[in-house]
Formats: structure tokens, C-alpha cells, sequence
């Protein structure tokens, strides 16, 4: 099924959309009709990226539409551009004269810019279409805005209605939706099936702490599994966040939401793979049992964690949980976290850092974050900040001191927990978006979930 932003092909009523620059106006403005020619003048419009300008008809209607499009390699470029159509075009069916070089990519840019969350408040969904251009795939990108919407949904939606029993029910659906094995470990039985972190971290909350187990595809294909951080949300514990710094802890899931949306897109894809996601689900709440700063926990690995900070709870829960995938030894494993504040301090909230020593592994991330706009950056796992993590009653310290290189230092925590399987890499994302961009609206974010299935179908083919 198309989304309903597609349109299989032209139809009575179906507008153009030139797409200029400074180096083609010119040229393509001579097909335009002296009328159009004389209008785009009088409005002074200029090719500049981003600039649009409607044409009307001698009949009051619609002629066509003119934006200013970057081409590829050039200044300004950005392939979601088409984006702002969503918003800047009346209600109608739209048709590329001369679709960009990455089109695909391009009508993309015009889904993601359709989602609204109207959950809570009654909103109408834009009324633009846009026909698919040749050799764009419909299926393809109906999937993957498809998953995106999906994943900002989890996000934008509040605690009240996505704590800890909504996300592991949604999770279990999921995995329904595609006949997928799912096993769920919960409350109590967390301690006695040896997750004591999960445990720890989410005793406290009026819903149980618990850990999803989802796995998919033939037993004989490369294993993948990802971990997502899934903490619907965090007061910091018994050291409490000040209260902006709790506005959008709704968010702190945010990782499970990219698993889990990067699980979707796998499994319609059918790629050929033996899918494993893990989702360690808690809140991190206060009340009399909550766990405490000075408390020194046990782990899954072994591993004795002090606790320096409660607010440092989301590499504890991914501790237990990674260590139980590495037990597999899988040939891939992935983890995806809101987990560090230092993170969006070094590189924004747009480009997401990710972490891993295998330098081949490393490549293939970037390349495809690059091919599909998920962008990430890579950041070092520098072994000599190991030191911050030193306790003098237990093995390591979840909090680690000096208070500097705090998404590198996370993240050497969590490498801790990893030892066999074959390649690994961690992602801080933010999950969100702040400001709206191309027509992407704010909110919920499941950033680099499209990376991962580019990532996939690079290592092990479509």
C-alpha cells in the first residue's frame, strides 16, 4: 500500500514542480510560458535553496510550482529539501518535472515532512501529493516512512500512556505483526533469571521493570542483534534532575524506539538475517526501594558496579542486556541510547556519535548514514578515560569522576559488557528533533533506524 502522500502517477488536475537553481533558471524558466516568466519577475523570486513560488493560471488555479533545490556536491544541498512542499503548497497532486539525482531520498524528504502526532489534539494531515517519479520504489519508501512514524509515535507519546507495560505490549505486537519468537522477563523473575541491573534500576515504579526478548529469521543467516535502551522515563533517580532537565524524559526511550523501528524495517524487508532485539524496559522513579547512590549492585557479566549517580541508570540497563546478547556471540550487535547530555554538547542533536574499535565496521556505518541522510558521527572509545570508572569497593563506578567526556566514558562503560560478539557499535542518539527543518517536525526522532537497515543491506544484500 502506498502512503498517502504517493500518487502511482498522474491524474486530471496534477501540477508541475520544476526544480532550479542559479545555473538552470534561466534555462528552464524559457519553457515556462512568458506569462509564468513575467509573474516569477514581478515576485522577484530568486533560485536560492529552499525559495518557492506558486504560478497561477489564467483560470485562478495552479500553473505549476518553482523551488530553489541544491543539486548533489553542491553548497546548500540537502536531499529532505523537498520537505518544505509539505507545507508551503496548497492542497493538490504535485509532479516533478525534472526529479534530483538522489529522488528517492528526495520523495522521502516529503513523507517524513507529512507526520503529525495527533494523539491528544485533533490536527489535519497535509493535503499535498506527489507522484512517484520513474524507477522510484513506492513500497520502499511507504516502509520507511511508514517505520519512522511509527518510532516518533512511541517517543511523542507521554508516560502516562507509554510506561512500561505500553512499550513491552507495542514490542510484542510488533514482533506478532511478523511471526516473530518474543519472550518477556519481568518483576521478580529479572533477580532469579540474573538481570540484576534491570532489576535495580526499575524496582521502584509502579510498573515492573522487564526485558524483552524478540527474535526473527532463519537460524542459518548472519546474527544481528539489537539493544535498545527503553527508559520511559527518567526523574534521575534519588539524584533528581531539576525539573527542566524532566520536560522531556518521555523521550528517554528513545532507543528502544529505534530498535524497534529498525526491527520493523528488517523484518518487511525480509532481509536475510537472524534478527535478535533486546529491551530492557523500566521507569526510573523515586520511592522508598529505589536503588542508591553508594549502593554496589551485581551485573549479569559478573561485574560489580558501584553507584555514583541514579541518573547515570540507562548504561546499567543496557549493561545487563548487552551482556546477555554477547553471550551469543552474535555477528553483529548494535545498541541505541538516549543516554548521554554530553553527547548533543559535542555534536549537536541533528548528528548522533556512535562508538566501536572494528575500523571496517566503522566505515560501513558512515557510508550508511551518508547514502540514506541518517547521519552519525564516529567518536573514540579512548581507553585511558577506563580510569574514570575506578571504584575502590566494587569493579567499576557507573557515574565515573571529573565530570568531562561524558558520552565517551558511557560508552566505555558499555564496552565493558561486550566481548564476544564479532562486531559491535554503540550510538548516543537524541532522539528527537528540536527545531523543524525541511518540514520534519519537532519531536520524536528514532535516529539512525534507517541507517540500520542501509547498514544490513550493504553486509548481507537486500
Amino acid at each position: 500500500m502506498l502512503h498517502p502522500a504517493l500518487a502511482a502517477k498522474r491524474s486530471a488536475g496534477t501540477r508541475p514542480v520544476t526544480l532550479v537553481d542559479a545555473a538552470t533558471y534561466d534555462a528552464l524558466a524559457e519553457g515556462f510560458g512568458p506569462a509564468a516568466r513575467t509573474y516569477l519577475g514581478a515576485i522577484g523570486f530568486k533560485p536560492r535553496p529552499g525559495a518557492l513560488a506558486v504560478v497561477p493560471a489564467a483560470d485562478g488555479g495552479i500553473e505549476r510550482a518553482v523551488f530553489g533545490f541544491a543539486g548533489k556536491g553542491a553548497e546548500g544541498y540537502d536531499p529532505f529539501a523537498l520537505g518544505k512542499l509539505v507545507s508551503g503548497l496548497p492542497a493538490g497532486t504535485y509532479a516533478l518535472d525534472n526529479p534530483p539525482e538522489e529522488a528517492e531520498l528526495a520523495c522521502l524528504g516529503v513523507l517524513l515532512a507529512t507526520y503529525r502526532f495527533t494523539r491528544y489534539k485533533a490536527g489535519e494531515a497535509p493535503q499535498v501529493r506527489l507522484v512517484l517519479p520513474k524507477g522510484v520504489d513506492g513500497k520502499r519508501l511507504s516502509s520507511l516512512a511508514g517505520a519512522v512514524a511509527f518510532g516518533r509515535d512511541l517517543i511523542n507519546t507521554p508516560t502516562a500512556d507509554m510506561g512500561p507495560d505500553t512499550l513491552a505490549a507495542i514490542a510484542q505486537a510488533l514482533a506478532g505483526d511478523f511471526g516473530a519468537e518474543v519472550k518477556e522477563i519481568a518483576g521478580k523473575k529479572l533477580l532469579k533469571k540474573n538481570f540484576p541491573l534491570i532489576h535495580a534500576v526499575g524496582r521502584a515504579s509502579a510498573e515492573e521493570p522487564r526485558l524483552i526478548d524478540i527474535t526473527w529469521g532463519d537460524e542459518t543467516h548472519p546474527t544481528v542483534t539489537l539493544v535498545g535502551k527503553g527508559v520511559c522515563f527518567d526523574t534521575g533517580g534519588l539524584n533528581i534532575k531539576p525539573d527542566n532537565a524532566m520536560l522531556l524524559m518521555k523521550k528517554d526511550m528513545g532507543g528502544a524506539a529505534t530498535a524497534l523501528t529498525a526491527a520493523r524495517l528488517i523484518m518487511e524487508a525480509g532481509l536475510k538475517v537472524r534478527l535478535r532485539v533486546l529491551v530492557p524496559i523500566v521507569e526510573n522513579a523515586i520511592a522508598s526501594n529505589a536503588f542508591r547512590p553508594g549502593d554496589v549492585l551485581p551485573s549479569r557479566k559478573g561485574l560489580t558496579v558501584e553507584i555514583g549517580n541514579t541518573d547515570a541508570e540507562g548504561r546499567l540497563i543496557l549493561a545487563d542486556a548487552l551482556a546477555y546478547g554477547d553471550e551469543a556471540a552474535p555477528d553483529l550487535m548494535l545498541d541505541f541510547a538516549t543516554l548521554t547530555g554530553a553527547a548533543r554538547v559535542a555534536l549537536g542533536p541533528e548528528l548522533p556519535p556512535f562508538y566501536t574499535t572494528d575500523e571496517a565496521l566503522a566505515g560501513e556505518i558512515a557510508a550508511a548514514g551518508a547514502a540514506v541522510n541518517d547521519p552519525v558521527w564516529r567518536l573514540p572509545l579512548w581507553r585511558p578515560y577506563n580510569a574514570m570508572f575506578d571504584s575502590k569497593i566494587a569493579d567499576l563506578n557507573n557515574a565515573g569522576t571529573g565530570g568531562m567526556a561524558g558520552s565517551i566514558t558511557a560508552a566505555l562503560f558499555l564496552k565493558r559488557f561486550v566481548e564476544k560478539a564479532r562486531a559491535y557499535a554503540h550510538f548516543d542518539i537524541y532522539g528527537w528533533t528540536l527545531t523543524t527543518t525541511n518540514g520534519l517536525p519537532t519531536g520524536g526522532h528514532p535516529q539512525a533506524a534507517r541507517l540500520v537497515l542501509a547498514l544490513l543491506e550493504q553486509r548481507y544484500g537486500r
